[in-house]
């Protein structure tokens, strides 16, 4: 092929044919000078400005498209050709490149949109689709396995006790401040965090939960604020993104927040200060809105006293306070768990439901469950293992549970059920009244009596000042 001899005009040739191509083929074309101000557009893409052409000339192309990458490819001197934007349901490939003179300075550069009408288009767009469209699923599974379990109405419980702390969960829920769970281990107080998040006003955004005692001191830090690539030994050279940021928008849930370290409080208390943190490694302060809900079965009062605990992180994180009752305080919620947790172990091991006979149930408000709901679970399940019998007694439940023998508890077999349910009433009002120490008043709202009807029951199982609360 031969070349003209005056190379300028060839030149003239190709640009002429180019700007010509653009003009007439593209949904949008336009160019801009060194400076990044526009010195030429097609008519495609001035109707769709839908500006005359004497305040489009001249004028900075930020300003005419506030996302454009014009500036990025004047500044590198490097092509973007394949930059995907989608408006409703058009997909554009959008393509600049930088324009340079003969001594290879950049003069300017030109940018123009393909439509997804041009056959060629056509398959390279649908492959972006698929990929956004499984992204998308991705992401909502995520979503979906960071939230939340239960909500309120899922926590068994319709004794007084019980619904007083569930009215009480339900106004913590609507605050904004950090949530303390406090109670023994095995009350529920995860089953409670839940909950608060669900009942919230972030119950769209993500719950993550972390148990603080369950990592290891030394990788605490990155699974809590995360870390950035070869932030330390081992450390994975993408970086990863720590339990805060995941909870961005949402609720973070720290479980036995009184094992956190010394050295890692300081970082929580400026997140709750100032809604910011650092990730390990890391000299970039990142933003963050997510609120707080800690629990813990440790007395921080006496942690903060002893200098365990930090006493300003205490009082952030002490906002919201809501202590969760041991089921010793709650029996009368007993045949409701355990009609639940035999169905729960039914549905695991696909056999037919146990039942517990009346004086079984007896038998169990009887004893004082310091593992609270998960030594309750862990009695039936065993009970449910060793014997095959449909409806357990106190004889099998004797079994698995020999600490509450006739040694400590007399005999009830032998005893019928209005003196069982006596001994039950008895026992409760010992609790309330040992609970509020001898405050009568305090123990009738708890048992959801009247004070009246208190006294007269009082009187009526001979319960003195000196009566043990057994």
């Amino acid at each position: 092929m031969a070349f003209p001899a005056d190379l300028s005009i060839w030149r003239q040739q190709i640009a002429s044919s180019l700007a010509s191509w653009l003009a007439e083929r593209c949904e949008g074309a336009i160019a801009v000078d060194c400076q990044g101000q526009v010195i030429w557009i097609n008519e495609t893409y001035l109707d769709a400005l839908a500006l005359p052409l004497q305040q489009v000339l001249g004028r900075p192309i930020a300003e005419l498209t506030p996302h454009t990458r014009m500036p990025e490819v004047l500044a590198t001197g490097e092509p973007v050709l394949l930059d995907i934007f989608t408006v409703g349901e058009r997909s554009f490939i959008i393509s600049r490149v930088p324009v340079k003179d003969e001594g290879g300075q950049i003069v300017g550069a030109i940018g123009f949109a393909l439509y997804e009408t041009r056959q060629h288009l056509k398959p390279l767009l649908a492959k972006f689709r698929r990929l956004e469209a499984e992204l998308a699923s991705v992401r909502q599974a995520l979503t979906r396995s960071r939230s939340t379990k239960y909500s309120l109405s899922d926590i068994i419980g319709h004794g007084s006790v019980m619904q007083e702390t569930k009215r009480r969960a339900r106004r913590v829920a609507r605050g904004q401040g950090a949530v303390l769970l406090l109670g023994e281990t095995g009350t529920g107080k995860e089953l409670f965090a839940h909950a608060i998040h669900t009942e919230s006003a972030r119950s769209a955004g993500p719950f993550v939960a972390l148990n603080v005692a369950a990592i290891p001191e030394t990788l605490l830090e990155s699974e809590l604020f995360g870390a950035v690539g070869g932030a330390y030994t081992g450390a994975d050279r993408r970086g990863r993104e720590g339990k805060i940021k995941l909870a961005e928008g949402g609720s973070l849930f720290l479980d036995e927040i009184g094992d956190l370290p010394l050295s890692l409080q300081a970082k929580l208390l400026r997140v709750l200060q100032e809604k910011e943190f650092e990730a390990l490694g890391s000299n970039q302060v990142q933003n963050i809105d997510v609120r707080i809900i800690t629990a813990t079965s440790r007395d921080l009062v006496t942690m903060v006293h002893n200098g365990q605990f930090r006493a300003d992180l205490y009082y952030r994180l002490n906002v919201l306070p809501l202590t969760l009752p041991p089921l010793r305080q709650r029996r009368e919620d007993l045949p409701a768990l355990c009609e639940h947790i035999l169905a729960r172990i039914a549905d695991h091991t696909g056999e037919v439901p146990r039942d517990i006979d009346p004086q079984g149930l007896v038998w169990l408000t009887r004893y004082d469950w310091p593992g609270n709901l998960r030594e309750l679970w862990n009695v039936l399940e065993q009970a449910v293992t060793l014997f095959d019998t449909l409806t357990l007694g106190v004889n099998e439940l004797q079994t698995v549970l020999p600490q509450a023998s006739d040694s400590i508890f007399p005999s009830t077999v032998s005893l019928t059920l209005q003196q069982q349910l006596a001994e039950c009433e008895r026992r409760a009002i010992c609790d309330a009244l040992a609970t509020h120490r001898g405050n009568v008043c305090a123990a009738a709202k708890q048992l959801g009596i009247g004070r009246a009807t208190l006294y007269k029951k009082i009187q009526h199982h001979q319960i003195t000042s000196s009566s043990p609360p057994l």
